[in-house]
């Protein structure tokens, strides 16, 4: 074959290849270019707050009863604690842990799980058509947080709950003695208060599915006076009001719910809640890793509506936002108790949240993984044995890692269109500066499906140290899902040459990549 007829059968096969690839779901026919990331350590967003590593237990399915506590597991505690659940939530960095729900809190009277067990009652849960047992309540929660070293995160029950449960709860949990719910907590066995700093005050309770659901008005003047009579108990608590949960909705009420919401109880609500799942997984892969762009824009809505609320307050700390729900989930497929099997691309979705939330350190606060175990969870008992879900690892090392200040980042690198986004980055990158240590994590999302994508990585202000570490979440395609027998996707880790002011770093595809490197 001569070198003519050779350039045509190439350029005939490459024709067939790009129509080949064009007609795979999901797939990009271009190659992603080289890419640049500049930082400057004194473009400072905010302090970055461990509370962003928090997580989320609710009485759902196999969360408490057969994950956190299951009595008859061999590594149980004599208090019927799992503690190969408990060291891997120590492991995940979690710092503090929202409960007991969730829809489940619209139902909850929380004296029902205080006192002797055997004489606490059994009731119906009409959030997820079962039996609660309350065999874990308020003192056994508390006692769970602390062996953990996280902070409880309690939300009260303002859907069929009464402002005077919500205010004798935080008498029961916060004072010392000599009042009736005090010395009833004494009297249980629990002498020191517990101190409990943070509460929700409801849960979407916008949403039809919410028992006690409410509009936004009625809400808002609701939780306003639970707010009052909590903070009149204790008025060192922090109160999370609850913004809207917007499934099915639209953006506009959804700003609509709280902007009223922040109006009302800019006073005395501390937080305002945002939650989010991303969903539709097998429809397209670069759909589906855009999504977050979404909650960027979310964030960044709300950031102005509570620069709106503060305009005329008695208050002098800003109000902020607590993302206390977040994951990749699809409603329509999953198991009836949630145990959702989570594959490499709902991990690189769970990096990017994380990026997201340290990119505006600013205003969100604090935020709640949904959930610890066994329900759209990091990790998973199976047949007795616990075992990682591949979205375990990007929160474990944010978590351990990912602290300091939030720096401020130049990304330049090559677009894509999704179906609801007109020009989706294919790095998705967020910055933390270590002032201390003069340490610098550099966290990147690659979402392109088949490139690797050489970055140039330049520092604006200081050199970086000869050598850093490179930590990345991957896995030999995106579907790929870890098991209790087959761990597919985790954390690797190895040595990468830096030095000077600038450097270059290949970040592989489909992949999850947080580098720490010393800037001199």
């Amino acid at each position: 074959m001569n070198v003519h007829m050779t350039k045509i059968v190439r350029a005939g096969l490459a024709v067939i290849t790009a129509l080949l690839v064009s007609s795979i779901p999901g797939s990009i026919t271009h190659a992603a270019g080289p890419a640049r990331i500049k930082i400057d350590i004194e473009r400072k967003i905010g302090e970055i707050d461990k509370k962003l590593y928090g997580n989320f237990t609710e009485h759902l399915g196999r969360c408490i009863y057969g994950g956190i506590y299951d009595p008859s597991a061999p590594s149980a505690d004599k208090d019927g604690w799992r503690m190969d659940v408990l060291d891997a939530a120590k492991s995940l960095g979690v710092t503090q842990l929202r409960w007991p729900g969730g829809n489940f809190v619209s139902g909850y009277h929380w004296e029902d799980g205080i006192g002797p067990r055997s004489e606490r009652p059994k009731r119906i849960d009409l959030a997820w058509a079962d039996i609660e047992s309350n065999q874990i309540g308020t003192d056994e929660f508390v006692s769970y947080c602390r062996k953990l070293g996280a902070e409880p995160y309690f939300c009260v029950n303002l859907g069929t709950g009464s402002w005077d449960e919500a205010r004798n709860w935080v008498e029961y949990c916060n004072i010392e003695s000599g009042t009736y719910y005090s010395d009833l907590r004494r009297k249980n066995g629990y002498e020191k208060p517990h101190k409990v700093i943070y509460w929700g005050l409801g849960n979407e309770m916008d949403g039809d599915w919410q028992m006690g659901q409410r509009k936004a008005n009625d809400y808002a003047k609701y939780a306003l006076e639970a707010a009052k009579m909590m903070k009149w108990i204790d008025p060192h608590i922090k109160l999370v009001a609850s913004g809207s949960s917007w499934f099915g909705g639209s953006r506009n009420g959804w700003i609509e719910w709280n902007r009223i919401v922040l109006e009302e109880l800019r006073n005395h609500a501390d937080y305002i809640s945002l939650h989010t799942y991303i969903a539709n997984k097998e429809v397209d892969y670069y759909d589906f890793v855009a999504k977050t762009m979404d909650v960027d824009k979310n964030i960044e809505i709300t950031a102005a509506l509570i620069r709106e609320a503060m305009n005329g307050t008695e208050r002098e700390e800003p109000i902020y936002i607590a993302f206390d729900e977040y994951n990749t989930w699809d409603p329509t497929r999953t198991h009836p108790k949630l145990e959702e099997q989570y594959n490499l691309q709902d991990a690189l979705v769970v990096a990017e949240f994380l990026n997201s939330f340290v990119r505006h350190a600013d205003v969100v606060k604090m935020a709640n993984m949904a959930q610890l175990v066994n329900v759209i969870a990091p990790m998973f008992i199976t047949e007795g044995k616990l075992w990682f879900q591949t979205t375990y690892y990007p929160l474990q090392l944010f978590a351990n890692n990912c602290d300091g200040t939030s720096i401020d980042t130049f990304v330049d690198c090559d677009t894509y269109e999704s179906g609801e986004f007109d020009k989706v980055p294919y790095l998705d990158v967020s910055t933390a500066y270590d002032e201390k240590n003069k340490e610098l994590v550099i966290n990147v999302v690659n979402r392109h499906l088949a490139d690797a994508i050489k970055t140039d990585i330049v520092s604006q202000l200081g050199t970086f140290a000869e050598t850093g570490t490179a930590y990345e979440v991957n896995g030999s395609d995106v579907k790929v899902q870890n098991t209790k027998d087959a761990v597919n996707v985790k954390s690797t880790e190895k040595l990468f040459n830096a030095g000077g002011g600038q450097f270059s770093y290949i970040f592989p595809a489909h992949s999850y990549t947080m580098l720490k490197v010393k800037l001199n």
